[in-house]
C-alpha cells in the first residue's frame, strides 16, 4: 500500500535475455494485485520495441514517446484496462527511444513520479538484456525482479544483469522468479544453482519470488490477447501468479 506520501511500491521486471515470459508474467501480475484492490500502474519499459499492447490487444493512441518527445502530460497517456488497473504504453520500431540521452532519461522518471503517487504499485517491464533503460529503470525502482527459465542462456544472461546492476548502482536485493518449470523439484534446482553462484561471486542472496509451471494457457492467453487470469484463472500458472501477488502483499 501507499504510504503518507503517496509513494508506489515501484517494481521493476527484467531478464537478461528475450523469450523468457517476462511480459506475459507482468501483465498478469498486475490483474493479479488490481484484483487484489490495488491501484496498479503498468509501465513499459520496453521503450523501443513495445510489446505490453501487443499482449493486452491495446490500439494504442498516445505513447512514452510523446512524454520524451512533446511533454504530453502522462495521465493523458494512460490506458486504463480494468478498475484498478492502467498500462503507460511505449512505441514499437522507434530505436531512439531505446538510447535516450540522460536529460531525457531524467526528464522521463521526473515526469513518472508525477502521476506514481496515485497508484499502490508501479510495474515496470523492461527491456530485455543489459541495455541503457534496463538499468535505469531497476535503478529507480524500490523491489528488483529478475525472471529467468531453466535454459542454461537465461541463467547467464540473469547473472550478467545482476552483476552490471549490482556493481554500477550497488543494488543487492534481487528477486528471482523463475517460468517455465516442470516441477517443484526444478524449481528449487534452479533457484539453487544461481543463488550458489550469486553469493560466491557476488556476495549476494538472492530472494526466492516463486516460480511458474509450463503451461499453455500461457501461449493461448498470448495468442488470445487477454491475461491468462482473466481467460482461465484456475490454472497453474494462475495459481502461480497469485501465489507471486499473494507474497508482495504480506
Amino acid at each position: 500500500m501507499t504510504d503518507k506520501q503517496n509513494k508506489p511500491h515501484i517494481i521493476s521486471v527484467s531478464s537478461g535475455k528475450g523469450g523468457v515470459g517476462k511480459t506475459s508474467f507482468t501483465v498478469n501480475l498486475a490483474v493479479a494485485l488490481s484484483q487484489k484492490k490495488q491501484k496498479v500502474l503498468l509501465i513499459d519499459g520496453d521503450l523501443g520495441l513495445a510489446n505490453v499492447d501487443i499482449v493486452l490487444g491495446l490500439n494504442v493512441k498516445h505513447s512514452l514517446r510523446e512524454i520524451v518527445e512533446e511533454e504530453r502530460d502522462p495521465m493523458d497517456t494512460l490506458v486504463e484496462i480494468m478498475p484498478g488497473f492502467s498500462v503507460l504504453p511505449a512505441s514499437s520500431g522507434v530505436p531512439e527511444m531505446a538510447s535516450l540521452s540522460y536529460e531525457e532519461q531524467a526528464f522521463l522518471i521526473d515526469s513518472l513520479e508525477h502521476i506514481t503517487g496515485k497508484f499502490d504499485y508501479v510495474l515496470v517491464d523492461t527491456a530485455a538484456g543489459i541495455g541503457e533503460s534496463v538499468l535505469w529503470f531497476n535503478d529507480w525502482a524500490d523491489t528488483n525482479f529478475v525472471i529467468l527459465t531453466p535454459d542454461p542462456t537465461s541463467m547467464t544472461d540473469a547473472y550478467a544483469l545482476i552483476k552490471i546492476m549490482h556493481t554500477r548502482y550497488e543494488k543487492n536485493n534481487f528477486s528471482l522468479i523463475i517460468n517455465h518449470v516442470k516441477n517443484k523439484k526444478e524449481e528449487n534446482e534452479v533457484f539453487a544453482n544461481m543463488s550458489a553462484v550469486l553469493e560466491k561471486f557476488l556476495g549476494i542472496k538472492p530472494n526466492n519470488q516463486g516460480a511458474i509451471p509450463r503451461d499453455g494457457a500461457v501461449a493461448n492467453a498470448v495468442r488470445t490477447q487477454t491475461p491468462f487470469l482473466i481467460s482461465q484463472p484456475k490454472t497453474r500458472a494462475s495459481l502461480a501468479i497469485m501465489e507471486i501477488c499473494n507474497k508482495i502483499l504480506t
